[in-house]
C-alpha cells in the first residue's frame, strides 16, 4: 500500500466545464435564416414550375420581380453566417430568379426587315381616360393603329373631337358603357374577324390590317378578366383561347392581359410561338399599372406580343392622365 506523504495534498481541484457562449444566439440566427430562404426558394419553385393556384397565389406571383431582388437578403444573411447549407439554397433561389427576371432588362432592338407597324395600346379606365393625350401620342408617334381596353360610347366620341376620326377613320369596335367595351382604331382598312376570340373575358375584337406592301397581318385587341376569385378560371381560359401563331398570317395581340410574365397562363401562350415586345427591347420590367395614383406603377400587365416572325424595334410606356394603365407603344417590322 502506497504512503501518502504529508507534503502532498489530498484531493485536487474541482473544475466547472465553461459554458457554450452564444449557442443559443446562433440557434435563433439560423432559424431566421432558413426563415427568411424558404418562402423565397418556394416562391422560385412556384414561378419555374408553374404552379400557382387560386386567385392569391395569382396576385403574389406579379410581385415576382421583387421577390428576385429581396433574394439577395436571405443570401447575404445566410452566406455572412456560414451556412453552408442555407447558402446553397439561397444561392440556387437567387439564380432561379435571375435566370427568370433579369432578360427583360437585357433585350436589344432587332433588325428584322419588313414593312414597319406602329401599335399603340392603352386602357381606357371606363372611357375617362384623356381623349386628346391619347390622340397626341397617336399623332406624335405616327401610330398605325389603336388598341383600346374599356372603351365607352363616350370615350369614342370624345376621341373622335379630339382627332382621331380624321387620324385613324378605320375602326372595328365594341365598345360599350362598362369595363368590357374594347375597339381597334387604324389608318389602314380593316376587315372585321367575328369569331377569332371566343367570349372568355371582356370584349376583344378582331379584325385584318390591310398594310401596304404585302399580306393582311391579324390584330387581337385583348382584354382578359381580372384574376380575382372566381373570375380566375375564366382568365386562365382566355390565355388558352388565344389564336396561336399561324404560318399563313403574321397575328399581333395587344392590350390588358392582366397579367406579366411571370404568370403560367402568360408563359404558356409565350411558348406557343409569340414575344412580348417590350422583353424583346429590354423594356420589360417597365410597370403599366397603377398609375396616376398616390403609390407609382409597380406591374407590367399591358403588352404587346407579336408572332416570332415580328421584328421589334423600339417600345416606350406612357402615362396618360385620368386612367390607372399606362399606354404602350411599339414599333414593329412585319415580314
Amino acid at each position: 500500500m502506497a504512503d501518502v506523504s504529508a507534503d502532498r495534498p489530498v484531493g485536487g481541484t474541482i473544475v466547472t466545464p465553461a459554458r457554450k457562449r452564444g449557442t443559443i444566439g446562433r440557434t435563433i440566427a439560423g432559424t431566421l435564416t432558413w426563415l427568411a430562404v424558404t418562402p423565397l426558394a418556394a416562391w422560385a419553385i412556384a414561378r419555374l414550375t408553374g404552379v400557382e393556384r387560386g386567385s392569391l397565389a395569382s396576385q403574389l406571383m406579379t410581385a415576382t420581380p421583387y421577390a428576385a431582388a429581396s433574394s439577395l437578403v436571405p443570401l447575404l444573411m445566410a452566406a455572412a453566417g456560414r451556412r453552408r447549407a442555407a447558402t446553397a439554397v439561397a444561392l440556387l433561389t437567387t439564380t432561379a430568379f435571375g435566370f427568370a427576371v433579369l432578360p427583360r432588362a437585357l433585350g436589344s432592338a432587332e433588325a428584322t426587315v419588313g414593312r414597319p407597324l406602329r401599335v399603340l395600346t392603352v386602357n381606357m379606365l371606363f372611357g375617362r381616360a384623356d381623349a386628346q393625350a391619347i390622340v397626341d401620342l397617336a399623332q406624335r408617334y405616327d401610330a398605325d393603329v389603336l388598341s383600346t381596353q374599356e372603351l365607352t360610347p363616350g370615350a369614342v366620341a370624345d376621341l373622335d373631337a379630339a382627332g382621331l376620326k380624321t387620324l385613324m377613320p378605320h375602326r372595328v369596335l365594341q365598345d360599350e358603357w362598362s369595363a368590357s367595351g374594347s375597339g381597334l382604331f387604324s389608318r389602314h382598312p380593316l376587315t372585321p374577324l367575328d369569331h377569332e376570340m371566343p367570349q372568355v373575358g371582356h370584349h376583344m375584337p378582331a379584325a385584318l390590317i390591310a398594310l401596304p406592301g404585302g399580306k393582311p397581318i391579324e390584330f387581337l385587341d385583348v382584354h382578359t378578366f381580372t384574376p380575382l376569385g372566381p373570375q380566375v378560371a375564366n382568365w386562365n381560359a382566355a390565355f388558352d383561347a388565344f389564336p396561336p401563331p399561324s404560318k399563313e398570317t403574321v397575328r399581333v395581340l395587344a392590350g390588358d392581359f392582366n397579367a406579366t410574365l411571370d404568370h403560367a397562363p402568360m408563359r404558356r401562350l409565350l411558348a406557343r410561338g409569340y414575344k412580348d415586345a417590350a422583353d424583346t427591347v429590354g423594356a420589360g420590367l417597365v410597370p403599366t399599372w397603377p398609375a396616376n395614383k398616390r403609390v407609382p406603377p409597380i406591374i407590367t400587365i399591358d403588352h404587346v406580343l407579336v408572332d416570332e416572325r415580328v421584328g421589334v424595334k423600339e417600345v416606350s410606356v406612357h402615362t396618360v392622365p385620368q386612367t390607372d394603365h399606362r399606354a404602350v407603344f411599339a414599333v414593329l417590322s412585319v415580314p
